[in-house]
């Protein structure tokens, strides 16, 4: 008599457990499915991200690019709108006033404060001791030095924006500032630059001190590592050798200049400058080239390797005031 057919046991914890997993299963299965039936599923088709900077919406803005550095339109529509909301729009000297905080004082009576006191609050007796970590003088801490240039302080902003913009500058560019002065434009270009990609060669110690004393430190800026040098003879060997700058930029310092030292800091500068995409710019006038006549000064440029692109001018964004730059290259023959 043959023996029964052998048929497969399943214990009874072990039925239980295969259906508990199905059924856990099937509960995270179900969302992904009805999510996949009303919205296509985005699949990645390569490891290449592509990533979207175009502004989706108003509350969700964007900039169209890492470098940007001029407000974009948008910017201004935006602060148009924000001014126009709060109803900030008519402000009048003779009705409004900007107030003053809780402790009032002119520049005259904070720096009176800072030489008696060596500060508005201070330590009294035994401590009454500087506790300051980088001493400043009272003058640049009351920041006499910002109306220095006969023109308002966030002009300096203006200079950095139509500079760095014609010049297609990034933050690896290298640029080299001719008569930095207290930094009114430097302070932009440091901040934007990678670090020690900033160069200045400026002739006055004053304005020196006021730069490493005060707005370096004040603005967060010592990482950076600008390479500030004082000078008057343009001599640039000290910057290095083999440097190579995007940007070399005078602002309102060649028209100070006697026309041959100028033209000596031109032929040094010559071979410092980027092919093609490097360029100088000059503002206010020319006069060191235009007093020779234009077919001399055409020559006199060749012979050192420049050539003149043109002449720009340039619209302040906060006060009615503008700037001519003239910008010239190495030459392309």
């Amino acid at each position: 008599m043959a023996p029964p057919p052998k048929g497969v046991m399943i214990s009874v914890p072990v039925l239980v457990a295969s259906v508990a997993a199905s059924a856990i299963f099937i509960f995270f299965l179900i969302p992904f499915l009805s999510s996949c039936s009303t919205t296509p599923c985005n699949c990645p088709t390569s490891t290449i991200k592509t990533i979207t900077t175009a502004p989706t919406s108003t509350n969700n803005y964007q900039r169209s690019s890492t470098n940007q550095i001029s407000p974009t339109q948008e910017d201004i529509d935006w602060w148009k709108n924000q001014i126009q909301k709060n109803q900030l729009q008519d402000y009048m000297e003779t009705r409004n006033k900007l107030r003053k905080g809780i402790n009032p004082r002119t520049r005259a009576q904070q720096l009176q404060d800072l030489i008696q006191f060596k500060g508005i609050s201070h330590y009294e007796g035994e401590e009454s001791e500087n506790h300051t970590v980088l001493s400043c003088p009272g003058e640049l801490l009351v920041e006499e030095h910002h109306s220095n240039y006969g023109e308002p302080w966030a002009g300096g902003r203006d200079v950095f924006e139509f500079l760095a913009e014609s010049s297609k500058l990034i933050p690896g560019s290298r640029v080299l500032e001719i008569g930095c002065g207290t930094l009114r434009v430097g302070l932009h270009f440091i901040r934007y630059l990678d670090s020690q990609h900033f160069h200045c060669l400026e002739r006055d110690e004053l304005s020196l001190i006021a730069a490493f004393r005060y707005e370096l430190p004040s603005q967060g800026l010592l990482h950076k590592r600008p390479l500030i040098l004082k000078g008057e003879d343009m001599d640039f060997t000290r910057f290095g050798s083999d440097v190579v700058y995007d940007l070399i930029y005078a602002s309102a310092v060649f028209l100070h200049m006697p026309d041959n030292l100028v033209w000596i800091g031109l032929e040094r500068l010559s071979g410092k400058l980027k092919p093609s995409d490097g360029r100088i710019f000059v503002s206010h006038n020319i006069k060191f080239c235009s007093r020779l006549g234009s077919d001399e000064c055409t020559k006199r440029l060749s012979r050192l390797g420049l050539e003149y692109v043109g002449k720009h001018t340039h619209d302040s964004l906060l006060f009615n005031h503008y700037e001519i730059w003239f910008e010239f290259r190495r030459s392309m023959l």
